[in-house]
Formats: structure tokens, C-alpha cells, sequence
């Protein structure tokens, strides 16, 4: 069965990246001409004067430079995005696009407790949480917060960056990521208390760069406005992390996406970027059961790409599940293999928001310190949260970063990403079941490549490894091969994974090999990818009919394949009249993003939204 649900996931994976100017995001082909739209302009070379003028004289606005990634965002008439798109010194146009926010035992997880034995808890290196801002909270240091900046025009600032109310968290979900990355647990330490409810690294400097306002909105071009900042800090702030525990759909490759330009730039800028998978595991909109559903800028091969697991309400890992709502690779467009590695985040308490828009919408996830305390509540008036998503599985990975980075200053965010996901623990079952609490639907999540990574995160295992790997660990893709019928990996050629000397002497198809047991994709055969697909190597074109007509005969990138004259993008292709972007498409009004869509206000299930708040049995 397996293999036909990947054929549906590759016919639709085959259908987006493209559109009627190359140099247009598809969506804005279906744009009122009469009205204005805020885009985001990549130039072709470091954005100046003249090209904002090439804007204005078209009656466009400048809103943000983006000099990070030679772009700028601009509003202006959408009759006049054609004629921009064809001026030589654009690169590529997207729209300014919406993007949203996607302990006790979850420490125990990923054993964090032998960081903090060894002394290790972060200490002295700067993490940037780019979120919805953070508050003061007794449970983070008097001097925690080292940075505070809004960039969504919604709170006033006094001048004092170093003053978090700059940047204060109204929606309620900033707070509780920082509270899982560094919360010192001061106001748990109690003689009655029953849990510690502490951070991964209680000892990181937070710098708080403020995207999502209120409601938990926020848009591309202030994600990246806040990353160049992170950028420009590093040296002051010592940022070596950035928690993205944000993001969207993905609507083009990441070569063209501008949120995966700018992350790219901070990595090579030196700074970790952890980044959440998303949280439609469970969409089935596409005929894929959840695969193909990483958003952006999670689909980047740099970044680390979190997915989240179930503590199962135990200390002990061995029962751990994954969560069914956490997306799943491979990307759509470019078939990277995400998500990298997973971590826990589902049901996670954190720290509260007081009064922010999250606690007034779900009272009932308030959870009052008495709930962990025995008798004579010590702090009556602490108060923590309840949340679920990879938006919080991401910061228990940029903790973790963190505790590695302060044992290991010198670690490039190669060597990181590489030690995170050799070290991960491995031992998953076949598969496992959940149902939700609210619909009592039941699903079915396979422990594959494209739904664990590289395994669970293992906090000790990673600080005990003594390898360190040279060369980048950008992610693999994944590529058909129509002669043979089969899926391979495929790697650049400068990736850890393809070096003959990444672990000493044990080689990349040798017994003892990234594919081995000391693994990356623990026992995943390479050559057919049996573990994902079932017993037999995957799609054989003779027993999956349709299979050449979305391929062609010669490969994926045959002469009568996907890019082919008769191919997806002819005439009375995928991009036709009558095509997936027509009146009743994709993009319709009753479409993915419609009032009852991923990002709607009332979708269709809760635990698949972006912000999951009840979690799942």
C-alpha cells in the first residue's frame, strides 16, 4: 500500500514549483490585478537605490531591505507584477507570506540530566528565539534576556533593548518555547515540589526577537528582517542558536525561497538554525497520509528540522511515541529527506503567558505550580502552560545545541547537526497508533526515515561521542531512478555523508557505515529505501503503471520526463486553465487556505493546527 501512496506523493510533489512567469511564485498568477500586494523582490545583485526606484516607479512601496539575501519587501499594483518580473535585475518575486507559530519528563527524554551533571547548561552562549516574544518571568534569570526587539510594529519601544517588555509575548507562545530552551526552574526548586519544570539550558543568554504579534501572525519578510538582526548580533550576544519554532507551506524550492535563503545565511554565518517540521502529519489532503507536509523553512537541507515525539507520561524513553500530527518529509519541490531528528513536544508544560491571547482561548492547558506540589504550596501564584507541536520539540533541540556548543565552543553547525543525528537513539517500533482525544479518529504512524529522521534526540549520547565530522551535513534528497524502479539518496558532494572518513576508518556503505549500526538512518536500506516502502524496493515502473507518466522513461530527469516537452508543465498541464490553480483549485475559496484550512481559524482538527494546544492520547 505503501507504494501507492508515494505515487500520490509524487504526482502532487510534481506539481508545485512552477508557474506562468518563472520568475513569479505561482500563487501570484492568480492575483486581482486591481488590487495591491505586499511581495518580497530578490535581486540579482546586492539590492540598491536604482531597484527600489524600479519599484516605486511603478507605483511600489519600500517596506524592509533585506540586504542578507539581496531582496527587499515591497507593496505595490499587482498589474505591474509582470512587468517587474521581466526587468533583468529581479531574480525572483514571491508574496510577503503569512507564517505562524508551527520539561519534567521531556528532559528525561533526551537525557538532559547528564548535561547539568557535567555542569553544562548553556552557559555564556546566545540563543535567538524568533517567536512571538518573551516576558519577564521569575523562573529566567535577572539578566537572562540579553536583547529585546519587535519587528511587528505592535508594541512601542522605550530604547532599552535589553528590557523584555519591548518585546513582550501577547500571544502566548514565545513565552512557553524560551521556558522549555532556558527556564531556570527557580519557582519549581520547592520543598514540596514533585517535578522540576526546567529548561534543557537554564543557563543561555535569550535574545528575544519578536515576529508574530497578538494573534500569532507574522510574515516573511520580518522572520528574515529578525534573522539578519540574530546575524548582525552574533559577535556582541555570542548567538551561536536560532529556535524557528515558526513556518509555512512550502510553495517553491528552497533555492528560490527567501525564508530558506535567509536561514542558509546564518548558518554559514556560524549559527545553528532549529527549525520545527510542522504539525500536518495527519493531512491527507494530497493522497499521501501525511507525507510531503514539512513547511518551509524547515525544508531546507541546512537547517536542523525538529519533528516532535510523545513522552507517553513516563520518565523512560522506551515507550516514547511519535506524535501523528508531526509532518513529514520528503519535502515537496526538492524531495529533501526531513524531518533530521525528533525531540519531544507533545503535552509539554512550559512557562504562562499571563493574560496573552493563547491562555484566554485555552484556560483548561493553565496549570497551577499546586498541581506539582504536595502541601504548603511555596510560589501559590506560579502558574505554567500546556502546549503540543513541534513548535516545541524545536527549542528542546536548541537547548540541547546549546549544552553541546558550551562543551564544545569550536563546533560548526555542520559538526553539530552531524553529532546530534548520529547520536540519536534508534530503537523505534514498526509502528504505532494514537487517536484523538476531540474527533476519536485513529491513526498510523510508519517509524521511517521521512517520519523520525535520524532517530530521537539523545542529549548524553551526543556529549560522550568523540567523533567530529568533517565536510557539511546538508540533508539528502531522495531521487527515483526509472531504470531500475528504485529511490536513492542522494547527497552533495561536499555532505559528511558522502566522505569516505566521516567516522575514522568505517566508510559510507561499509558494515560499519553511515548506514550501519553507528548509524545516521540507523538500518534504512539505501539502495531501495525498504524501510520506508515496505519488503520490496519501491515503485518498480512496471508494477506501478502510472508511475511513467509522471517520471518518463528515462528518469526523473529524462528526456520525456517530469521537465520534458510533454511533460507536467506543457500546455494542458498541471498550470493549464482548467488546472490545480484554477477557480476550484488549491488556492479556491474552499481551498487549503480557506476559513477551515492549515491556517485557518477553525480547522479541521486541533491537533493538526500550527499552534497545537491539547495534544494527543
Amino acid at each position: 500500500m505503501k507504494k501507492y501512496l508515494f505515487l500520490a506523493f509524487i504526482a502532487v510533489f510534481s506539481m508545485f514549483g512552477a508557474d506562468t512567469n518563472s520568475k513569479l511564485a505561482a500563487e501570484l498568477g492568480q492575483t486581482n490585478p486591481n488590487s495591491t500586494v505586499n511581495v518580497i523582490v530578490q535581486w540579482r545583485t546586492t539590492s540598491i537605490e536604482a531597484h527600489h526606484r524600479k519599484v516605486s516607479d511603478r507605483g511600489g512601496r519600500l517596506h524592509r531591505r533585506l540586504k542578507s539575501i539581496r531582496s527587499a519587501s515591497y507593496s505595490l499594483p499587482a498589474y505591474e507584477l509582470n512587468n517587474l518580473a521581466n526587468d533583468p535585475d529581479v531574480a525572483y518575486i514571491t508574496p510577503d507570506r503569512p507564517v505562524r507559530a508551527s520539561l519534567d519528563y521531556t528532559t528525561a527524554a533526551i537525557n538532559a540530566g547528564a548535561a547539568w551533571s557535567a555542569q553544562l547548561d548553556g552557559r555564556g552562549v546566545g540563543v535567538a528565539v524568533i517567536d512571538s516574544g518573551i516576558n519577564s518571568n521569575p523562573d529566567f534569570g535577572a539578566n537572562q534576556i540579553v536583547y529585546s526587539e519587535d519587528f511587528t510594529g505592535e508594541v512601542p519601544s522605550d530604547g532599552n533593548t535589553a528590557n523584555p517588555l519591548n518585546a513582550p509575548d501577547l500571544y502566548g507562545h514565545g513565552e512557553h518555547v524560551a521556558g522549555i530552551i532556558g527556564n531556570d526552574g527557580a519557582t519549581s526548586q520547592c520543598s514540596n515540589c514533585t517535578r522540576l519544570l526546567k529548561g534543557v539550558a537554564p543557563g543561555v543568554n535569550l535574545i528575544n526577537l519578536r515576529v508574530l504579534d497578538s494573534t500569532g501572525a507574522g510574515t516573511d519578510s520580518t522572520v528574515i528582517a529578525a534573522i539578519e538582526r540574530a546575524i548582525a548580533l552574533k559577535d556582541q550576544f555570542n548567538i551561536r542558536v536560532i529556535n524557528l519554532s515558526v513556518g509555512r507551506p512550502v510553495f517553491e524550492g528552497y533555492e528560490m525561497d527567501p525564508l530558506c535563503h535567509a536561514v542558509e545565511q546564518a548558518w554559514k554565518a556560524g549559527i545553528v538554525v532549529v527549525v520545527a517540521a510542522g504539525n500536518d502529519g495527519r493531512d491527507n489532503s494530497m493522497g499521501t497520509n501525511g507525507y510531503g507536509t514539512i513547511t518551509s523553512p524547515g525544508n531546507d537541507p541546512y537547517v536542523i528540522t525538529v519533528g516532535a515525539m510523545k513522552a507517553m507520561g513516563t520518565y523512560n524513553r522506551s515507550d516514547d511515541q511519535i506524535a501523528t500530527y508531526s509532518s513529514k518529509g520528503p519535502t515537496l519541490v526538492d524531495a529533501v529527506v526531513k524531518p533530521d531528528i525528533v525531540a519531544p513536544g507533545n503535552q509539554i508544560v512550559s512557562l504562562l503567558s499571563q493574560n496573552s491571547t493563547l491562555s484566554q482561548e485555552f484556560p483548561a492547558n493553565i496549570v497551577p505550580l499546586s498541581y506539582y506540589q504536595t502541601t504548603n504550596i511555596d510560589h501559590p501564584s506560579s502558574t505554567y502552560f500546556t502546549m503540543s507541536g513541534t513548535s516545541m520539540a524545536t527549542p528542546v533541540v536548541s537547548g540541547a545545541v546549546a549544552d553541546l556548543l558550551q562543551a564544545n565552543p569550536g563546533f560548526t553547525p555542520d559538526q553539530v547537526k552531524a553529532r546530534l543525528m548520529l547520536t540519536a537513539y534508534k530503537t523505534f517500533p514498526t509502528s504505532s497508533t494514537a487517536t484523538d482525544p476531540t474527533t476519536g479518529e485513529t491513526f498510523t504512524d510508519y517509524y521511517d526515515i521521512f517520519t523520525v529522521g535520524a532517530g530521537y534526540l539523545d542529549l548524553e549520547a551526543a556529549l560522550a561521542d568523540t567523533d567530529v565530522a568533517t565536510g557539511t551535513a546538508l540533508s539528502p534528497s531522495v531521487e527515483f531512478d526509472g531504470y531500475s524502479g528504485s529511490f536513492y539518496m542522494i547527497s552533495d558532494p561536499s555532505a559528511i555523508w558522502v566522505t569516505q572518513g566521516i567516522h575514522a576508518d568505517k566508510s559510507v556503505w561499509g558494515t560499519k557505515s553511515v548506514w550501519g549500526t553507528k548509524s545516521v538512518w540507523g538500518t534504512s536500506d539505501p539502495s531501495g529505501l525498504k524501510s520506508v516502502w515496505g519488503t520490496s524496493v519501491a515503485l518498480n515502473p512496471h508494477t506501478a503503471g502510472a508511475l511513467k507518466s509522471v517520471w518518463g522513461t528515462k528518469s526523473v530527469w529524462g528526456t520525456k520526463s517530469v521537465w520534458g516537452t510533454k511533460s507536467v508543465w506543457g500546455t494542458k498541464s498541471v498550470w493549464g486553465t482548467k488546472s490545480i490553480w484554477g477557480t476550484k483549485s488549491v488556492w479556491g475559496t474552499k481551498s487549503v487556505w480557506g476559513t477551515k484550512s492549515v491556517w485557518g481559524t477553525s480547522a479541521a482538527d486541533a491537533d493538526a493546527t500550527s499552534v497545537n494546544i491539547n495534544g494527543e492520547n
